[in-house]
């Protein structure tokens, strides 16, 4: 939205937004804790409020058509888009693309952790929209694979939510989430955070009944005699993300093999002339405001490339 936005500012006459889901917003909508736009907006907001700013201007502006529920299969190099929308196929030919796909999560299967595949192992953000959307509670009883934002976030969540979280469980020295959250979320909760260690093993039949948890050296190496098992009936990964490129592969961008992000000299560029790329799909970013300003930037490079005056 922010490009979207940036982009009509910037004088082109005519935007198609699309967007997959059903609302604008994307993931904000299911973060409802605040902490969003102390930077851009100078004030401390939740994430559906911050989108909702974003949100009521681009319904505003007539020269951004909006498209719910449209899914993109097919990008090519000459920014040629194929997408789906409910109840018709739709092609368009753009003058410029901006891919704000954003990221999937890590599962348990890319760490791996062993054991069996019961019920009660869910990823950390798909917990979120259950909770703060759908109404569900996933369990009773949890623990934490990995510190980055969202498990600590869904550390307190859950536990507002009267699940007990027996532990938060990082295989690095030092948390992956911003600070804040560390102290908001597991310090004044009380729930503990074991650095260096990992869960050596999921166990359970048709449902999670325990995780079994090791201690490891620098090289990552269980240390003998440091394992113990924790009883719990959930257990959510927060173990990263993955910028979400399929379609700049499917166009033929140039694409690193580690991060999965677009390989260009300037955020927000990609390989392919007049395709841009920003927020968590240029790379993966901490806070909100400062995926929006990158935004802003990749709609007014969209715009120069285009030029003055052109269509979109």
């Amino acid at each position: 939205m922010a490009a979207a936005l940036a982009a009509r500012e910037a004088g082109v006459s005519d935007v198609l937004l699309l967007e997959r889901d059903q609302h604008l917003g994307g993931i904000l909508n299911q973060c409802i804790h605040p902490g969003f736009g102390l930077h851009h907006f100078k004030e401390e907001l939740t994430g559906p409020q911050y989108a909702d700013r974003f949100a009521r201007r681009v319904r505003e502006d007539h020269g951004i058509e909006v498209s719910l529920c449209s899914f993109v299969v097919k990008l090519t190099k000459d920014r040629e888009l194929s997408y789906l929308r409910p109840g018709a196929l739709e092609e368009v030919k753009a003058g410029a693309v901006i891919l704000a796909t954003g990221c999937r999560e890590r599962t348990r299967e890319m760490i791996p952790i062993p054991g069996s595949r019961p019920a009660g192992v869910y990823p950390a953000g798909l917990a979120q929209k259950m909770v703060n959307m759908e109404g569900w509670i996933p369990g009773t009883e949890a623990v934490i694979v990995g510190s980055g934002d969202i498990g600590l976030i869904m550390a307190r969540r859950m536990a507002l939510e009267g699940v007990k979280v027996k532990a938060v469980v990082e295989i690095q020295k030092s948390s992956r989430g911003l600070v804040r959250n560390v102290v908001q979320c597991l310090e004044d909760f009380g729930i503990p955070l074991y650095f260096q260690h990992r869960i050596a093993m999921i166990r359970g039949r048709d449902r999670v009944e325990r995780v079994d948890v090791v201690k490891v050296d620098d090289q990552f190496r269980d240390l003998p005699g440091s394992g113990f098992s924790i009883d719990c009936d959930t257990v959510l990964v927060s173990v990263g993300l993955i910028p979400e490129n399929e379609l700049l592969e499917m166009a033929g961008a140039r694409l690193d093999p580690k991060a999965n992000t677009p390989v260009a000299e300037k955020v927000n560029l990609t390989s392919i002339p007049g395709v841009f790329a920003c927020g968590n799909a240029c790379k993966v970013y901490d806070l909100v405001d400062w995926v929006t300003r990158d935004s802003e930037l990749a709609g007014r490079m969209a715009a120069d490339y285009l030029g003055a005056g052109a269509r979109a």
